[in-house]
């Protein structure tokens, strides 16, 4: 009779935190205990041992995708779409400079005069293929495809939604070493 009224007359914070101490105190026993007889099994079988040890360890979970939230999928979307275009971008202007370099722009030009004659002498073909006027048609695409990109993707995650819903999703059988 006088343990029960001691217990009830301790607040039931000290209760409870007796409890999880108790709790963890006994999950770490019965860890430590599992580990050992793992190892000491490993220690005296030899290399069949182990390798017992090691699948019996390892644990299987066979699960399914049946939902994949929108709302993360285009912020994906959107976040790699937009590094695609600044790789785009970047390739874009190394490629031209490159292409400059090279003197590529000088054989066109020297191609076309050959092949229109003197009259074209005051055609250059980077009045039309120029930096400015390449970079601009760049970002024009550049951002046309993070819209699409962006698009397409949170379409796709709502049709997935759709189809997991009628077939049950994806499934997926996941194993821990």
């Amino acid at each position: 009779m006088t343990e029960r009224n001691e217990t009830e007359s301790q607040p039931v914070t000290q209760r409870i935190t007796g409890k999880v101490a108790n709790a963890a105190g006994e999950f770490k026993r019965t860890t430590s205990a599992a580990a050992s007889a793992v190892a000491s099994t490993a220690r005296t079988s030899g290399p069949a041992g182990a390798a017992q040890a090691s699948s019996a360890g390892s644990r299987r979970a066979r699960l399914s995708l049946s939902r994949i939230d929108p709302w993360s999928v285009m912020k994906m979307a959107f976040l790699l779409s937009i590094a695609l275009s600044v790789v785009m971008i970047v390739a874009v202007f190394v490629i031209w400079l490159v292409l400059g370099a090279a003197g590529v722009w000088d054989s066109i030009n020297q191609a076309v005069q050959d092949v229109v004659g003197d009259s074209s002498a005051g055609w250059n073909v980077q009045d039309y293929l120029g930096l400015a006027r390449i970079m601009g048609f760049t970002m024009v695409v550049s951002v046309f495809n993070i819209v699409l990109m962006t698009a397409v993707a949170t379409l796709a995650a709502f049709l997935y939604n759709m189809a997991a819903a009628l077939l049950g999703g994806v499934e997926v059988e996941l194993t821990e070493n």
